[in-house]
C-alpha cells in the first residue's frame, strides 16, 4: 500500500483537476431523507420521482424545510430514524406515501422493504441522527460493520456508499470502490483508509488562496466521473 503523499503524482493531480470539482451547495437536513434518497435513487429518475418523494415524506412528518444551504450550521435532525419508524411502523405505511419500486428487477424486494430494513440496521448500530452518522464516519471498523449489515439488503438499489457520501461533511468522506478503481488507474494501490488520506491530499493541493477545494469536492467528482464511464 502506497502512503498518500507517494500517491499525489502529477499525473493524479492533473486528471483531478479535469474533473467538475464543485462544492456541495444543498443538503438533506436528516439521516432518514438520506437514507430514502440512497434507497430510491437507482433506476428511478431523480428530480422528478426521487426528490419529490423524499420532501413528501419529510411534509408527512411535518416537515416543511428538508433541504438546506451547506452554508447553515448543522442542526438537530428533523426526522430522526427512530421518529422515521413511529410515522412508518411496517413497509406497506411506507410504501403508501412513496412507491412500490423494487430494489432490482432480479429478486429484488420493494423499495419501502429496503428502506425499513435500512432503518433498522442503523438504530441496531446504535445512530438514530445525522449527527450519528458522522461520528461513525470517522471509525472505519464501525463503517465496514453497517455497510456488511446494509449490503446483505437484496437488491443492487441499495446504495450503501452513496449514503455514506449523502451524509458525510465535507471534510469526512467515505471513499466507494468506483473512488479506488479511479486511483487504481493512475497507479494508486490502496484501501479506503489510505483513499481518504489520499482525496485530503489531493483537497490541499488542489486548494488556493482563492479556492478550497474539499475532498467531498474531490471524492464527489471522482464518483461522478466514474459513474458516466
Amino acid at each position: 500500500m502506497q502512503d498518500a503523499e507517494t500517491a499525489l503524482t502529477n499525473e493524479l493531480l492533473e486528471a483531478v483537476q479535469e474533473l467538475e470539482l464543485r462544492p456541495r451547495e444543498r443538503r438533506w437536513t436528516s439521516v432518514s431523507y438520506c437514507l430514502l434518497d440512497a434507497v430510491w435513487s437507482i433506476g428511478v429518475n431523480y428530480d422528478t420521482h426521487v426528490a419529490p418523494m423524499v420532501r413528501r415524506v419529510a411534509a408527512l412528518a411535518g416537515d416543511k424545510r428538508p433541504v438546506v444551504s451547506t452554508d447553515e450550521p448543522v442542526a438537530s435532525d428533523p426526522l430522526p430514524l427512530s421518529a422515521f419508524r413511529r410515522t412508518f411502523p411496517d413497509e406497506a405505511a411506507l410504501r403508501g406515501a412513496t412507491s412500490q419500486h423494487l430494489t432490482s428487477t432480479t429478486n429484488g424486494i420493494r423499495k419501502s422493504e429496503a428502506a425499513i430494513r435500512y432503518a433498522d440496521i442503523l438504530l441496531g448500530h446504535g445512530i438514530d441522527t445525522l449527527a450519528d452518522t458522522r461520528e461513525a464516519l470517522v471509525d472505519d471498523e464501525r463503517v465496514e460493520k453497517v455497510s456488511t449489515a446494509l449490503r446483505a439488503i437484496p437488491g443492487d438499489g441499495v446504495r450503501t456508499d452513496y449514503f455514506w457520501m449523502l451524509v458525510g461533511d465535507d471534510d469526512l468522506v467515505k471513499p466507494d470502490r468506483m473512488v479506488l478503481r479511479f486511483l487504481g488507474r493512475y497507479g494508486v494501490d490502496t484501501d479506503i483508509r489510505g483513499a481518504k488520506a489520499v482525496l485530503r491530499g489531493l483537497s490541499g493541493r488542489l486548494s488556493t488562496a482563492e479556492r478550497k477545494v474539499t475532498p467531498w469536492m474531490v471524492d464527489h467528482a471522482i464518483w461522478l466521473a466514474q459513474r458516466s464511464t
